[in-house]
């Protein structure tokens, strides 16, 4: 066996160990612990574990990969998730913290006073959730089939059974433990390859400053114009100034993002972790520090893979490389197939251009990028099995947390709260264990057949919590008289425009073929892409809810009563009642 498949296996198996020994350990007796660890976690631990939660596998795999890619425009992403964490450390967690209810269905059960609505509520949160849980099984699938040197498809079993023997296990209270361990297997997987790197390309340590610096190789040039000129000299657009798709394309899809984010349940359940008002807010101070860690990180571990590549490629200006002499790393990804070439021109060399009639490189998947990028600069094995164990880390902390939230939805808002309301706490537990295997089948079954790349899937995801949770949220804390119905209509106005435009452009529930542009161009709504159209469904969403509430009048008193004493800063009611 070579060394960097030993050190692999030490470090992916040695951090899987670690995990199944801190579910057993934390594992859950009562429900309050399967869906909320029993309020006991600290802020700084909780901190963490949100920071794991956050980062996914498309934070961790694919976020610098598009970036490399997309350049300046890959930056909503870096924009739209920060910022809507802000939005829902600010204006969701600590109110809903206060009432006490730990599903986000059940909030909206109590506050619209309408079984109708926590419905529809676990219907939305059941399609946001399973669409992200896609992008995760990706990025499990893509980690494993390279550095365990197995197929996809068993990759991505792997990674399924892992997920489940500790979410299954543990539920709430030993999933967080499992994901501190995971967010400092993660952050050191993603800032020491960087260290590294950058230290090479312009002999600065620190990756932030090293972006902005000029090269090592005492030319005087800066990083970002030397990547500029080598990306125009093929033909691509310019790595600095690149958007996606216009200005009110990228704003939308930012908005999108931000919202999104802050509507999506598997986090807004983390704060039910903590024992007060005041705890949930620390924790998301703590958690903005240790997302801000990865986040600051990714521009330059994008740009300076992307200039990595391209050196690999042409090492030096009109000299391509021979396909014969490519080097290893490269033979290794080919074997996953998210890297191909053909020889267009029979000259046996590697042209990698923007022209699709010329260019030979005709597979670069985005989601290797992070993933590739210690074995292109040459570092050491052991920082290169370090990354394999934090890409694994990141999806498999998220698909855990999107999982107990289905769960949640499903065992305690679904079945005790609707169809059978006197179901023991026993009997719950094995409901909510029941749900997340199936849950973890399905979305397995979808990672082997996923709707484009791991983060453009995820922002689906994001763009479906954008137009229905999120206003509904918004509007339950903020409006006194927004009443049940109003609301109601507009989570299915929102979120059905939404499903409309993207299955219009990407098949009905993603299946290729399907897609219905008719006459239509594509991005026919003012130039907004299917990904970013959660902002627009979201505006529709307000707009239907409020003319509904002229329609109905508003809310009873004493849900108008509930509202206003949940906005003034008092004490809290446990988190855990029923």
């Amino acid at each position: 066996m070579d060394e960097l498949k030993l050190y692999t296996y030490i470090a992916v198996f040695g951090t899987f160990a670690l995990y199944f020994a801190i579910a057993w350990w934390a594992r859950a007796g009562s429900t309050s612990d399967f869906y909320v660890a029993g309020g006991g976690i600290t802020p700084l631990q909780n901190g963490m574990a949100i920071g794991a939660d956050w980062m996914s596998a498309a934070s961790f795999i694919s976020m610098a990969g598009m970036i490399a890619f997309m350049g300046y425009g890959g930056s909503v992403f870096l924009m739209g998730w920060t910022g809507g964490y802000v939005l829902l450390a600010m204006l969701l967690a600590p109110y809903m913290r206060k009432h006490g209810k730990f599903t986000v269905p059940e909030f909206i059960f109590d506050r619209y006073y309408s079984k109708t609505a926590r419905i529809v509520a676990v219907i939305c949160l059941i399609i946001a959730s399973l669409t992200y849980i896609i992008g995760q099984m990706k990025g499990v699938g893509v980690a494993f089939s390279r550095f365990l040197e197995v197929d996809y498809g068993l990759g991505l079993g792997i990674g399924m059974f892992v997920v489940w023997v500790y979410a299954v296990l543990g539920g709430m209270k030993g999933i967080t433990y499992t994901q501190i361990a995971q967010y400092v297997v993660m952050i050191f997987a993603y800032t020491i390859p960087a260290v590294f790197i950058s230290l090479q390309l312009t002999g600065n340590p620190i990756p932030q400053l090293g972006l902005g610096s000029t090269l090592a190789d005492g030319s005087g040039v800066y990083l970002l114009d030397k990547l500029d000129m080598v990306v125009t000299d093929l033909g691509f657009k310019e790595y600095t100034t690149a958007n996606l798709g216009g200005g009110l394309n990228m704003f939308a899809y930012t908005m999108s993002l931000m919202i999104g984010t802050a509507g999506l349940p598997h986090v807004i359940m983390r704060f039910f972790t903590v024992p007060s008002v005041q705890a949930a807010r620390q924790s998301a101070g703590y958690a903005l520090v240790f997302i801000g860690l990865l986040y600051t990180v990714a521009p330059a571990v994008g740009a300076m893979a992307r200039l990595n590549l391209m050196n690999t490629i042409e090492p030096t200006a009109g000299q391509n490389l021979e396909y014969a002499e490519r080097p290893q790393w490269f033979k290794d990804w080919e074997q996953t197939g998210l890297l191909k070439y053909e020889d267009k021109n029979g000259d046996g060399k590697i042209q990698y251009t923007a022209d699709k009639a010329t260019n030979e490189m005709i597979k670069v998947d985005r989601d290797i990028m992070v993933l590739a990028n210690p074995a292109i600069a040459n570092l050491p094995n052991w920082v290169i099995a370090l990354v394999a164990a934090g890409g694994l880390a990141a999806a498999l902390s998220t698909a855990a947390g999107l999982l107990l939230a289905i769960s949640s939805s499903i065992s305690h808002d679904l079945m005790k709260g609707v169809l059978t309301p006197d179901l023991s706490e026993k009997n719950e537990l094995l409901a909510g264990r029941v749900v997340m295997t199936i849950a973890i089948l399905i979305s397995g079954y979808l990672g082997l057949n996923p709707p484009g790349f791991a983060a453009g899937t995820v922002a689906l995801a994001f763009g479906l919590a954008a137009s229905s949770i999120f206003p509904a949220l918004m509007m339950g804390i903020f409006s006194k008289k927004m009443s049940g119905k109003a609301a109601v209509t507009g989570m299915i106005a929102g979120i059905g425009v939404t499903m409309l435009y993207v299955f219009q452009h990407k098949g009905i529930m993603f299946i290729p073929g399907t897609s219905f542009l008719g006459g239509m161009g594509k991005d026919w709504f003012f130039g907004i892409s299917p990904n970013a159209f959660g902002s627009v469904g979201a505006l529709v969403n307000f707009a239907v809810a409020f003319a509904m509430l002229k329609v109905t009048g508003p809310a009873p008193a004493h849900i108008q009563e509930m509202v206003q004493n949940m906005r003034i800063p008092g004490n809290v009611s446990a988190a855990h009642d029923h």
